[in-house]
């Protein structure tokens, strides 16, 4: 659990009348991350030619992605509607397919074209409404209009008979138009638009030859026959948009079965073709190269030769220990430790043969959250928002996976809320450790730990702790690699983590003695002065090390002085660094004081009330304070406890920039 899974590199030979079967097998058992066997082949890759595939990948995977566009407009996943089997895989005359999906597409995109359309319209009518308030008059027109408003106001009259005419004309802009009033064959007209569409509009007024008219507010209820049309426009465009959206869903719905039918042989010849893609070939044969789990081996050998009955050559190869580059990388860990592995994948994936920390994330991510959110309740409201997000969100992946982190986390605070006893800030039940309350309130928190410093040394005893096994993990890595100068003279190699621990030895013994005495100085000078010395050698010896291998360059009279600065800089990088490593844990005291420090002034603030904590105004003030402190302080302790991670605690043994194992499977992502 603690590396990632043993890979094995599996390298065939089959003959030409058995591929089909072959790659069929292959995709089946879905376990081999290809790789191109001519990368590999050294000076008799020339021989090889690339696997010629009869189907055209690209325009595939093109139209799989066409269909999902459709489906995804009625919800629908194909890769959920579907049976993927992969012995059952048809031939599809591509261009035939384009030109049933182009045809349904069609229809679609006229849809939404329609509705994005009239959903642009409603929104400007809904604007045109608001802002219709603005004037002060609608009889006065123009001359009223605020010049805050994004409105054009027109009153007049055109003839009588073209009324229908302009009503039809002023269709395709949102727009409102009111007949006030006829006289003999003159129609007096209220028209509303947006003033963007002025232009268009005074060239549709001026072909109706209309003239501009003064009329009353007051007459026959203008404005709220003005507002009752616009009410009418908008709930035409919202049944419209209703409409649209049926007629969308329906066109994609009574073609899904057909749809999913499709995307399905496509995407296994999708899969299909990519398997082929790593293939070399030579005259008669195909060969083709692979990681896979090395408890796969067996299993997918006895497959390979039933598929070609025996008529195959197969090789193992083992990566070699020193070998991290190109190996691709599986964590191997249980189920329920995935919100970690997503945190440590977010750093970077482990490199093959080096330490996978997910297990130790997951306990130091947890206690430093902890600590600093310590309340029973409000982790209990974390759990809570963890567990109903998972049951609304069914997919899967990374998003799953931080709200079971939320859950994890809100158990921690509930665990170390017991601790303290901390119940939505208040004491319901004595604390099983101290009383953190207490101490920020300046009491005595118990007899373990009775004030701030004894808090802060909590913290930094955890954060030595951290950066101690952060150490022993870069030394393991590192002699599993056979890296023995890093070993010794890396900043978290042996030397430097003797000079830590003299470090931490020395300032133990300094707080010990009430800050008044150090530790013996002869003492001092060999846990401290002697691995400094001793880093004096580091560049020679380098040196040596490289003009052995033929890569060093030639000596010169400065080269002492820069093998002397190196040194010097190389000390003060150590023990500056490893100082602000280990203070930079007291962060985790800082927010849990904090956080009981906010509870605290919530608290007060709620007595300051007339009814006190236990009246109305108290109780809503002390939901709100809790509230509060969930999302300000769940979510700044969730970062410190991710960011002392990443860069106290990798930083010291992490070795990334792996390649995840990807292997192509009827199971694979589409997105693959």
């Amino acid at each position: 659990m603690m590396h990632p899974k043993p890979m094995i590199q599996l390298s065939a030979v089959v003959l030409d009348p058995d591929v089909d079967t072959v790659t069929k097998t292959l995709l089946d058992a879905g376990v081999i991350d290809f790789i191109d066997v001519r990368d590999i082949a050294g000076n008799a890759a020339s021989s090889l030619k690339p696997f010629d595939q009869a189907v055209p990948i690209h325009a595939v995977q093109d139209l799989r992605g066409r269909i999902e566009g459709i489906l995804g407009e009625a919800g629908i996943d194909p890769a959920l509607a579907s049976t993927l089997d992969i012995f059952k895989l048809d031939q599809v005359d591509v261009d035939k397919a384009t030109g049933v999906v182009d045809r349904i597409v069609e229809r679609v995109r006229t849809l939404q074209e329609e509705q994005r359309d009239t959903r642009r319209k409603l929104r400007r009518l809904e604007d045109m409404r608001k802002q219709l308030a603005l004037f002060g008059s609608v009889g006065g027109g123009i001359g009223n209009a605020s010049r805050f408003s994004y409105l054009s106001l027109r009153t007049g009259s055109i003839d009588a008979q073209r009324v229908a005419e302009l009503s039809d004309a002023l269709h395709a802009m949102p727009s409102v138009l009111v007949e006030t009033s006829a006289e003999a064959e003159r129609a007096f007209l209220v028209v509303v638009t947006l003033k963007r569409d002025q232009p268009a509009l005074d060239e549709i007024l001026e072909r109706f030859e209309w003239h501009d008219v003064h009329l009353s507010d007051d007459a026959d209820g203008l404005a709220e026959r003005v507002s009752g049309d616009f009410e009418q426009r908008i709930s035409e465009a919202e049944h419209r948009l209703s409409e649209l959206g049926e007629a969308l869903r329906t066109t994609v719905t009574d073609r899904a079965e057909q749809l999913v039918a499709l995307w399905s042989k496509l995407r296994l010849l999708e899969l299909y073709a990519r398997v082929q893609s790593s293939f070399s070939r030579t005259r008669r044969t195909v060969l083709f190269s692979g990681w896979l789990p090395e408890g796969k081996r067996k299993e997918i050998e006895a497959r390979i030769e039933r598929a070609c009955s025996e008529r195959c050559y197969i090789e193992w190869r083992r990566p070699l220990r020193s070998e991290q580059v190109g190996v691709p990388v599986q964590l191997d860990n249980p189920r329920f430790l995935a919100p970690f592995e997503l945190l440590v994948r977010n750093y970077s994936m482990p490199a093959y043969g080096s330490i996978d920390p997910t297990p130790l994330v997951a306990i130091s991510y947890l206690t430093m959250f902890g600590l600093m959110f310590g309340d029973v309740g409000q982790g209990v409201v974390l759990m809570l928002c963890g567990i109903v997000g998972r049951a609304l969100h069914r997919g899967k992946g990374n998003v799953r996976d931080l709200l079971t982190l939320l859950v994890w986390c809100g158990a921690a605070a509930v665990v170390a809320g017991v601790l303290f006893g901390s119940y939505f800030g208040m004491q319901w039940f004595p604390p099983l450790w101290f009383d953190y309350h207490a101490v920020v309130a300046g009491h005595e928190g118990g007899r373990l730990v009775g004030n701030i410093y004894d808090v802060l040394a909590i913290t930094v005893y955890f954060g030595v702790s951290v950066i101690g096994l952060g150490l022993v993990l870069n030394w393991i890595n590192l002699i599993e690699r056979r890296r023995w100068f890093e070993l010794m003279f890396d900043k978290a190699g042996v030397f430097g983590g003797i000079i830590f621990a003299g470090g931490v030895w020395a300032a133990a013994y300094f707080v010990a003695h009430e800050y008044r005495q150090l530790p013996d100085p002869r003492l001092l000078g060999i846990i401290l002065g002697v691995p400094s010395l001793i880093f004096g050698f580091k560049a020679p010896v380098e040196y040596l090390r490289l003009k052995r291998e033929g890569a060093a360059r030639p000596l010169h009279p400065l080269s002492f002085v820069d093998f002397a600065m190196e040194w010097i800089v190389e000390l003060l990088e150590i023990f500056s660094g490893y100082l602000a490593n280990t203070l930079s844990f007291m962060r985790v005291a800082g927010l849990g004081i904090a956080h009981e420090a906010l509870m605290i002034a919530f608290f007060d603030i709620a007595r300051m009330t007339s009814g006190g904590p236990s009246g109305a105004l108290g109780i809503t003030i002390l939901v709100f304070g809790n509230l509060l402190v969930i999302v300000l302080e769940g979510l700044s302790a969730g970062i410190q406890s991710l960011r002392l991670n990443y860069y106290e605690f990798f930083s010291k043994y992490f070795v990334g920039a792996g390649r995840a194992y990807s292997p192509v499977s009827l199971r694979t992502s589409q997105a693959s």
